[in-house]
């Protein structure tokens, strides 16, 4: 591996640990999959999972420097497809714009494009339209009560 793509890695890394701590925060247990972005071909991880009283959701995570169409190779939303699958769960792409105060944002994999190579993308206007934390959080029914306050949940 290169120095370059050792670098891109430990970034790619860091933001999914990014993603693990705002989850946590607003109450998810979750964790990062440990062979996440490991060479291993055969197994179906996704890059991060995050649980909610019994509810489950699972994300691809993807970054960028700028706003612009992301695109995924079908064997990673088949992947995490899979495993939303077998979990009982949800399956999303969470997308960061690093560098410039963006949050986070999530497409359900439902709502991903296909492009004409078999793959699939999201657009800037799926990035728009995208799901926001306090989304996922009405998805698994997650309400917030003054102990949360209290207790600095938020």
């Amino acid at each position: 591996m290169t120095k370059e793509a050792a670098k891109r890695r430990r970034r790619a890394f860091a933001r999914e640990r990014d993603l693990v701590r705002l989850l946590w925060k607003r109450g998810f247990a979750c964790m990062r999959a440990p062979a996440s972005g490991s060479k291993v071909k055969r197994t179906v991880y996704p890059d991060v999972v995050a649980i909610w009283r019994g509810k489950t959701l699972v994300f691809e995570v993807k970054t960028s420097e700028q706003k612009r169409t992301i695109y995924i190779p079908r064997e990673q939303v088949e992947k995490i497809r899979e495993f939303a699958k077998r979990a009982g769960g949800q399956a999303f792409i969470a997308v960061k714009i690093v560098g410039q105060g963006e949050p986070w944002r999530f497409i359900p994999i439902e709502k991903l494009e296909h492009t004409s190579g078999g793959n699939f993308k999201v657009s800037l206007d799926s990035l728009e339209r995208a799901l926001t934390i306090r989304d996922l959080e009405k998805i698994v029914g997650m309400t917030r009560g003054l102990e949360d306050f209290i207790g600095g949940g938020i």
